[in-house]
């Protein structure tokens, strides 16, 4: 300040100065991100990872998708059809008869497992697509199937006129194979707790619990081995539709009787 009591030159502040600091002082990683295209190309990597997070927490908690590997499910599911999974049932949305379920195998019903090497690369890229939905490795170590038997049903083939009983009420199906019959092989269960009975749609040409009443859980397969409900097929386009499960037609006078369910 001088006598005159304007402020001294000295003790202007300078603008210009001040901005041409701050450039200076910018270290050379702040300079690299301040580019343009890097700037570009983080927002693109950051738009990635949080849809990499977020979709493997949607595959880990909600939903997932399976292709189908056999025939097993025609004509409601085609071989190489890609379905969408809730992974919500049976432990937070309650199983219900009729629902297409996709589940591990619950011991032997797949027989020897390949343990065929894959190289890490081809793992790691089934890994990343699988996280999006485009790809899914692990589905020939899965089985897809429907539900005829809950918890505590009395399930029989066939009656005097070649169909199923649940409960003792005999069930129309219009979901089976066309030309194929309920059942070529005479069963009577009552599906133990936590469990249910499953049966593919191409009855002829399904290895289901019909089959597998040999081994240690006799055909039946508990709730811990259910990945969850397909509700939709996704892919091919032209095959896109709502999985039905037929619980207001086929199943609709087939009584409850939960309460009396053998313990596994």
């Amino acid at each position: 300040m001088t006598n005159s009591g304007l402020p001294d030159e000295d003790s202007t502040p300078r603008r210009g100065a001040r901005i041409r600091n701050s450039k200076e002082d910018l270290t050379p990683m702040r300079k690299f991100l301040k580019n343009p295209i890097v700037a570009f190309f983080v927002d693109i990597l950051s738009i990635v990872a949080t849809a990499l997070v977020l979709s493997l927490l949607i595959k880990t908690f909600l939903i997932r998708s399976f292709f189908i590997p056999s025939g097993s499910m025609l004509n409601t599911l085609q071989i190489n059809d890609r379905i969408v999974v809730n992974e919500l049932v049976p432990n937070v949305v309650p199983i219900e008869r009729g629902d297409v379920i996709v589940f591990r195998d619950p011991g032997g019903w797949l027989g020897a497992v390949s343990t065929k090497q894959v190289p890490w690369t081809t793992q790691v890229t089934d890994w990343f697509l699988s996280s999006f939905g485009v790809t899914a490795p692990d589905s020939d170590v899965h089985l897809v199937k429907r539900v005829i038997g809950m918890p505590g049903d009395h399930v029989v083939c066939c009656d005097a006129n070649h169909k199923l009983t649940v409960n003792g009420v005999e069930i129309t199906e219009p979901y089976i194979m066309p030309g194929t019959s309920p059942s070529a092989t005479k069963f009577n269960v009552t599906v133990p707790a936590n469990s249910v009975w499953v049966m593919g749609d191409n009855r002829d040409n399904s290895e289901d619990s019909r089959y597998h009443q040999d081994l240690p859980s006799k055909g039946f397969v508990n709730f811990k081995f259910i990945v969850g409900r397909a509700f939709v097929i996704t892919w091919p386009f032209s095959h896109f539709t709502w999985l039905d499960n037929y619980s207001s037609t086929v199943f609709k006078n087939v009584p409850s009787v939960l309460q009396n369910a053998p313990k596994p």
